[in-house]
């Protein structure tokens, strides 16, 4: 056990309170958190009517029925309902900050809650004037900024449909999500600053807005200072700011798109997943309310951008008056310390980031409070990535026993997490706190049964309303079925092993597809990379294992090693060690490569998969689109060395 909550704590907590409230009303009296979350997954329509009543959920029509088709997929909520989403997160007025926004190279800069309010209602109506209305969509090629914030709340508030690429994307990837959408316009940044540099993009939004014949309307935001407009005819991000109004809600039905997401990609067109307005608020008031605890004094720090669900899910942090703090730039830049830095200026409460921003924390011997005054921060919250047990140490050893740490998962598909952090329940080195409210998630083994204590596929039993409502150009449901529910039909399989322990805890184990399997013993990727990791000399690995169900395969390691590092005898022998003491012999690799880096998708997962088709033989362009990949020629480089071992078999 690696922290507690005080008695303050878990009195101050709202997960408290809401306990208290459901044992002074009708519903249950849960004494702990184990028996509220049976609760919540065994009496759905019970449980989500109380998170509506919570937190005040106002609808504009009333719902006839909280859940009358729970069946999956397609179960329905809060039939006849109709609300806004965006109308909920800007219900909270006044002066106090909304957003602190941080770029590389530029000063801050900062709304208001009125402001911001003003901001969306000028700019809604400017949409409306380019003749965006209810059910139209609204794609984004812009970094993470107050710009894309008030883009996505004035799209919502028209009852319009959001979509958003990062500006780090190229123009491929952008063009395969945005070209199924058909969107009417497309709000475009001019460029984005990473790493000391400035990166212009005028080119590949030309490029974008050449691939979009849907289009009628283009604003351009000048990220990056005066200068040409991109597009001729395309308006100014500027006039859209010129007649400050207050906001106008168009109210819809609960399960009316809100925004759609991609999957990452990799082989063939993204999924384009539809979410809904009351689904959507619904679980990130539970998540970030409950789970993380926030409220009106936080301020709330996510290392995200705005192709990547976490942007998303902060931003609905409004709803609660919480303050957002934005970053767009380099997490290295000028070194390693610098979010830290940025948690002391904007003063932040709960800092979010990825598992391995922590774990390259750790291995580069990051001293966070030698470097920056962190006095108001009291969480840390990761995902992205599984958080190794090393990296859960390193926490406590560098903020010692006070600081809760959050670690969490869950996916795009849900835009949430459905196994985090509460913070009523102790944090153990390595595991995550819970399975989330509402979220009945299990571990099946080979024939589909329930286990505790052992590495199972994940999957969720009963639905939750942030559930993707469809998939964009999907009519009869075939490519969502067939993702979710092909393998247990009514139950949604994730694609990810999991292990609930008789505590209530839970450890991700890596994706159920990328599983290493040898002579019958199965371990997920991740707890192969902890160990090869925490290696000195090693920045980062990539194993595929080229066997299937029907037949043994090579294991293959790939590490990326630290400068001035070589990958002699010894090193392979310390490896091999390690990985045979804590894993078993069957897991020490029949292959150890150095290689420049490892491909990883735009939202940072790893391809293992991709890398194990190429080993396999499967030439490159049916792998995977270099527009999806973070950098190509890293990928380029394992094609290549796939060829080379072809050619020596």
């Amino acid at each position: 056990m690696l922290w507690q909550p005080s008695p303050r704590t878990v009195a101050d907590a709202r997960m408290t309170a809401f306990m208290r409230r459901l044992g002074r009303g009708a519903g249950p009296d849960p004494a702990t958190y184990d028996e509220l979350w049976r609760w919540s997954t065994e009496d759905l329509e019970g449980f989500w009517r109380s998170i509506w009543d919570e937190f005040d959920v106002r609808a504009t029509t009333p719902a006839t029925a909280v859940l009358p088709d729970p069946s999956m997929p397609g179960a329905s909520w809060f039939e006849g309902a109709t609300l806004n989403h965006a109308e909920h997160l800007l219900r909270h007025r006044g002066d106090r900050v909304a957003i602190r926004a941080f770029a590389e190279g530029t000063a801050p800069r900062e709304l208001t809650r009125d402001e911001l309010a003003r901001a969306v209602g000028s700019v809604a109506a400017a949409l409306r004037g380019l003749g965006v209305s209810r059910g139209d969509r609204v794609a984004a090629f812009l970094p993470n900024g107050i710009e894309a914030v008030v883009a996505l709340l004035a799209t919502a508030s028209i009852g319009a449909i959001w979509s958003a690429c990062s500006p780090d994307f190229g123009p491929g990837a952008v063009i395969d999500r945005f070209r199924q959408i058909e969107p009417t316009v497309l709000i475009a940044a001019d460029g984005y600053r990473y790493g000391g540099r400035e990166h212009d993009r005028r080119d590949v939004v030309a490029s974008i807005v050449d691939e979009l014949p849907s289009l009628r309307s283009v604003v351009v935001v000048p990220n990056l200072g005066e200068g040409p407009v991109p597009i001729a005819g395309a308006t100014p991000w500027d006039e859209l700011l010129d007649d400050p109004q207050e906001p106008v809600f168009t109210p819809v039905p609960f399960s009316h798109p809100l925004w759609i997401l991609y999957s990452s990609g990799t082989t063939g067109l993204p999924k384009a997943m539809v979410q809904g307005h009351g689904g959507i608020l619904l679980e990130h008031l539970k998540s970030l309310g409950l789970h993380l605890d926030l409220g009106p004094d936080d301020r709330l720090f996510w290392f995200t951008t705005t192709g990547w669900m976490m942007w998303n899910f902060i931003v609905s942090g409004l709803a609660l008056g919480t303050s957002l703090v934005l970053y767009d730039g380099s997490p290295a830049t000028p070194d390693l310390s610098a979010l830290w830095r940025l948690a002391e200026r904007a003063g932040i409460t709960y800092f979010g980031t990825s598992a391995p921003f922590l774990h390259m924390s750790m291995r580069r011997r990051v001293r966070p409070r030698d470097v920056a005054d962190l006095s108001a921060l009291r969480a840390i919250g990761s995902t992205g990535a599984p958080l190794s047990p090393e990296g859960f140490r390193w926490v406590y050893d560098r903020f010692g026993p006070e600081m809760w740490l959050g670690s969490i998962s869950g996916g795009t598909d849900l835009c949430t997490a459905f196994v985090g952090s509460c913070p009523l329940l102790p944090v153990y080195e390595g595991e995550i706190q819970c399975r989330s409210l509402g979220a009945k998630v299990a571990a099946y083994d080979e024939t589909g049964r329930p286990v505790t204590d052992r590495v199972g596929e994940l999957v969720i039993e009963a639905p939750m309303p942030s559930m993707p409502v469809s998939f964009w150009n999907d009519p009869d449901g075939h490519r969502y079925r067939e993702s979710y529910f092909d393998v247990y039909p009514g139950v949604w399989r994730h694609g990810d092993w999991i292990e609930v322990t008789s505590r209530g805890t839970c450890r991700i184990h890596g994706r159920s597809d990328a599983t290493l399997n040898r002579g019958g013993v199965r371990i997920g990727t991740a707890e192969f990379y902890r160990v090869v990791e925490a290696l000195d000399g090693i920045r980062d690995a990539l194993v595929v294992d080229t066997g299937d169900a029907d037949r043994d395969g090579r294991l293959v390691l790939f590490v990326v090693l630290d400068d001035g590092v070589e990958l002699d005898t010894e090193l392979q022998r310390r490896i091999a060690d390690r990985l045979r003491e804590e894993l078993s012999p069957r897991h020490v690799p029949d292959a150890i490569v150095p290689a420049p880096g490892v491909p990883t998708t735009l939202n940072g997962k790893r391809m293992e998969v991709p890398v194990k088709r190429l080993l396999h033989g499967e030439p490159l362009d049916r792998v995977a689109s270099p527009d999806a990949v973070s950098d190509a020629d890293v990928l380029d480089w394992y094609a290549t060395y796939a060829r080379t071992l072809g050619r020596r078999s």
